[in-house]
């Protein structure tokens, strides 16, 4: 029988990890833990959850004057500098993915696609100027067969559409762990071998930023992934790959990983992330993402609907008079597969990513309530640098807020888990609860301190004597 082996993850060691006690915290990380396999059941995925933008650090500490919040925007170093309320400092956005897909684009796709969207162009442009050629009598002509082989022309097209439904349920698959059925068009193995390729990519754009080995900060990442693994290494998916830490030294706040297990870290993460729980639930996340198979998915779904697409972009090229018109309808058609399809179906996947990724963080013995935490300190972060709030349905990530909230309705699954694991129990008080208390304080000292400027303000102005009447 699987054994749950203790690791000592509470809540009162909650600022270790971004203040001088880095390395016995990490030492303190691996040496009380190692693993807790256990088999979860698949469940339904959370399909209503959210993405992430801004960075800064917050610091979980105990209400102090002015001192409420810590906001990170030193890439240099892991040490925190406290600003005032006055001061709040914010960085760039967030985002848990490279600017590049992190699944890398089959080859061919390349050449290919836009091979076959001029096709499908220059294919409508043809006939609609074949139409406009004929003459009035052989138009009424083509027109009187096609009304007499109406039927045949939709068996035809009815043919086509079964075709296409028998090819996608055919390539169903299901997803490993929650058990969805998803299409997947391309072979895992082919496609972790092409992932290959956006590995040496990356490699050589940051060759001179990585940080070597015996830097702290690689020695915490190398020590995350690592007992994540180790503890979730009953999962056939998590133990098949060879996980290679990369640590960059660049200000972004990102982390990504490849299909093939490799492992990019910024240091702006670091900088960014409050302890040693929000770095394992994001690392999670990102873990997730290569174990669920998230690149080849989302690979093959695009792939399927550009397909389709082909169909009507040469259907509007031949029905729209002029090719103004049939850029318009064009872009039209691009806009609604994209917000109709692609960007939902990437919300869907992050969601799950977030499901998974806090399952794996809950059996590595990991304080699961600071993962919403996380994301309510990037909404904050929006917030203070006065960004405009746009709707989710325009992104594919899920917004902060909502993503929060997914996370809080998971957190007493991921808890029990904790229990099932025999972590031990959460002694410190609840990060969601302290930042509530850290907020509603920073908003009464802003209050106040907006009260006295108005004050001094109003004393400063000149007092002007009318004479009575």
């Amino acid at each position: 029988r699987d054994r749950c082996r203790r690791l000592d993850l509470s809540g009162n060691n909650r600022n270790c990890f971004l203040t001088g006690s880095l390395t016995d915290y990490c030492r303190n990380f691996l040496g009380k833990g190692q693993r807790c396999l256990l088999n979860l059941p698949k469940t339904e995925v959370w399909k209503n959850a959210p993405h992430g933008s801004g960075r800064f650090y917050f610091q979980s500490s105990p209400l102090q004057g002015e001192k409420v919040t810590s906001f990170q925007n030193n890439t240099a170093g892991l040490h925190p500098s406290h600003f005032s309320a006055r001061n709040v400092q914010i960085a760039s956005f967030f985002h848990t993915s490279p600017s590049l897909q992190a699944a890398p684009v089959p080859l061919f796709w390349i050449i290919v696609k836009p091979a076959q969207k001029l096709f499908a162009i220059i294919l409508g442009r043809s006939i609609r100027n074949w139409w406009k050629a004929l003459p009035p009598n052989k138009r009424e002509l083509f027109k009187e067969s096609a009304r007499r082989n109406k039927w045949k022309i939709l068996l035809g097209v009815s043919s086509l559409g079964v075709l296409f439904v028998v090819f996608y349920f055919t390539h169903l698959e299901e997803t490993p762990i929650t058990g969805r059925a998803r299409l997947l068009v391309f072979g895992k193995e082919h496609f972790r071998q092409l992932s290959q390729m956006e590995y040496d990519m990356w490699m050589e754009e940051f060759k001179n930023k990585m940080l070597p080995e015996t830097d702290a900060r690689y020695q915490v990442v190398k020590s995350v992934v690592g007992h994540l693994s180790e503890s979730n290494k009953d999962v056939p998916q998590v133990s098949a790959l060879d996980w290679v830490i990369h640590v960059v030294d660049e200000p972004g706040v990102n982390a990504f990983v490849l299909p093939n297990g490799q492992v990019f870290v910024f240091t702006g993460l670091l900088n960014a992330v409050s302890d040693i729980h929000q770095l394992s639930f994001i690392l999670g996340h990102e873990i997730a993402h290569a174990v669920l198979q998230h690149a080849a998915e989302k690979a093959s779904l695009v792939h399927f609907l550009d397909f389709l697409s082909l169909i009507f972009l040469t259907m509007i090229w031949a029905i729209c008079p002029r090719d103004s018109l049939a850029v318009v309808g064009q872009w039209i058609q691009s806009k609604l597969q994209e917000f109709m399809f692609d960007r939902p179906y990437s919300r869907t996947l992050e969601a799950e990513a977030d499901k998974v990724g806090l399952q794996f963080a809950a059996k590595a013995c990991v304080d699961v309530r600071a993962s919403s935490v996380f994301w309510q300190q990037m909404e904050l972060a929006e917030a203070i640098q006065g960004q405009p709030k746009l709707p989710e349905w325009l992104s594919t990530h899920p917004s902060h807020e909502n993503r929060a909230e997914h996370l809080d309705r998971l957190i007493p699954e991921a808890l029990k888990i904790r229990e099932r694991c025999n972590c031990p129990s959460l002694s410190g008080p609840d990060p969601r609860l302290i930042f509530k208390l850290n907020m509603q304080h920073l908003l009464e000292s802003s209050k106040v301190q907006e009260t006295q400027n108005s004050t001094e303000q109003a004393l400063s102005k000149p007092k002007l004597d009318f004479p009575h009447t």
